[in-house]
């Protein structure tokens, strides 16, 4: 698969989306911002110097929903930006890093505890659910270093990256609630990261420190490397209007270390799975 440079020159690339203009949106998350590539690759700032956004979704009503210190839905028209989750039982989150979206509009994501960026101990994380309403539910504990998350085509199972394990774990799915959490796959080298699913029910996951994007079949089987040209490969996301177009960022770029990071292109055979809307009142 041949792969083609977009833009570089930002930190650690986390959260592509990809809208139905066809434009991109990333997020720096050392150095803040999030921001939209155009078709024709013109880059605007849309938040500015917001850290720590790990994931973001499109909102049924318009606008972003980004993590950070919290989850906030961010207004297109008018630029404000408003907490749909800061605190959890009267304690103030940590912070949120990656996420995904039901058929019925709610986020799933998982919590960051501690500075994943720094030396600190890692101290485990949980799963939310959080609903249109602003209903917060906790769906689980313990999770390590949250990352990518993901849902199968018939919304039965739940991918969940847990980059320190080194694996991607899944979940059953039952009325909106998870369990029976188990390992999907293990990574054969590097940390599991950003995901996604394609329409066959293969996982895609950005294998940081590897390099690579990984697929997996539906049934946890490796079944292709991706070789991307940085090290730290963190996120992916299929766009275009057949879904064929993979995105991929990184924290860095081994071509030419300048270029720190990077944002990527190349085509997948397979079409990635659409992801659907949030539903947050705007």
């Amino acid at each position: 698969m041949e792969v083609e440079t977009l833009c570089s020159g930002f930190g650690l690339l986390e959260g592509p989306r990809v809208d139905e203009l066809n434009r991109l949106y990333f997020a720096d998350v050392p150095r803040g911002g999030v921001y939209r590539r155009d078709s024709d690759g013109t880059i605007e700032t849309l938040i500015p110097g917001r850290k720590g956004v790990g994931g973001m979704l499109f909102n049924e009503g318009g606008g972003l929903v980004v993590t950070g210190r919290t989850l906030a839905l961010w207004d297109h028209r008018t630029g404000a930006i408003r907490d749909l989750f800061a605190s959890y039982a009267d304690k103030p989150l940590n912070g949120l890093n990656d996420l995904t979206v039901d058929d019925g509009g709610s986020v799933y994501v998982g919590s960051l505890e501690f500075n994943a960026l720094s030396n600190e101990k890692p101290v485990p994380g949980f799963l939310y659910r959080v609903d249109p309403d602003g209903t917060v539910t906790r769906l689980w504990e313990g999770i390590e270093l949250t990352n990518g998350l993901a849902f199968s085509a018939d919304r039965k199972l739940l991918y969940h990256c847990d980059s320190t394990t080194k694996a991607v774990w899944v979940y059953d799915v039952t009325d909106r609630s998870v369990k029976d959490r188990r390992v999907f796959a293990r990574l054969p080298d590097g940390w599991p990261d950003g995901m996604a699913v394609d329409i066959e029910g293969g996982v895609w996951v950005a294998a940081v420190f590897a390099g690579e994007v990984m697929r997996f079949r539906s049934d946890g089987t490796l079944d292709r490397h991706v070789k991307i040209p940085a090290k730290k490969v963190t996120s992916l996301v299929f766009g275009g209007k057949d879904l064929q177009d993979l995105y991929v960022v990184s924290a860095d770029n081994s071509e030419d270390a300048s270029r720190q990071g990077t944002v990527f292109r190349t085509r997948s055979d397979i079409p990635g799975l659409p992801l659907p809307k949030t539903r947050f009142q705007v």
